[in-house]
């Protein structure tokens, strides 16, 4: 299954350059500290843009687990149109790290840095992870949305996506569900049936709580 993706350029602050194990701040062995303090946490990994699926590759071949959440673009050819896998998050994959493997995954072909503070990297939070995993595994139609910082947060109650939390956005008769990276100020949207969530019971119970209607279409790049 693959999803769509905007490109967002990260602050410099928020990278880690790792590329060839060099670093701009900090050093190695203070990373491996935070690494072995996290545990076996996943990361967002930096890529050359288009080349998600090499690297994704040769990470998997050195035993990594990858995350690589795709989606299908239509391309127009002159005579035909195709459909084409691309990468969810344009330039980024997803990885598991420990202090161990953490040389190997900086020197695989492809990588650019994995995303920090810049002084260490930093784990994108699991419970993110696993709703991206749900949606992916469902094949429901999902797109690239705008990164959203506030809006009625819902939890589907029933359907393919039960207890998956995100964002409620309704325009032009869809209804959507805005999942987040916060990590990365990314976002995706799956239409959802508005019977799996419990709308009008949940704005009754908190009257500050409304359908954002303002979403307006998806800011793709």
């Amino acid at each position: 299954m693959i999803l769509r993706t905007a490109k967002l350029d990260l602050p410099a602050q928020n990278k880690v350059d790792l590329k060839s194990g060099s670093l701009p701040s900090g050093d190695v062995r203070t990373m491996r500290g935070e690494l072995e303090r996290w545990g076996n946490d996943w990361f967002a990994v930096q890529v050359w843009t288009s080349r998600e699926h090499l690297s994704a590759k040769h990470l998997v071949a050195r035993r990594y687990e990858v995350f690589l959440p795709c989606y299908l673009a239509q391309r127009k050819w002159s005579d035909r149109i195709k459909n084409v896998e691309r990468a969810l998050f344009a330039g980024y994959i997803f990885c598991r790290l420990s202090a161990e493997t953490l040389a190997n995954v900086v020197t695989a072909p492809g990588v650019v840095c994995i995303v920090g503070d810049g002084c260490r990297p930093l784990p994108v939070a699991s419970e993110e992870i696993e709703r991206l995993k749900c949606v992916v595994s469902q094949g429901l139609r999902t797109e690239p949305w705008e990164y959203l910082r506030s809006g009625q947060t819902v939890r589907v109650r029933r359907g393919p996506l039960k207890d998956v939390e995100g964002i409620f956005v309704k325009t032009t008769n869809r209804h959507r569900l805005v999942i987040t990276v916060t990590l990365l100020q990314r976002a995706v949207a799956v239409e959802i049936d508005p019977a799996w969530v419990d709308i009008e019971s949940r704005e009754a119970s908190d009257p500050a709580l409304g359908v954002n209607s303002s979403g307006g279409s998806p800011r793709l790049m």
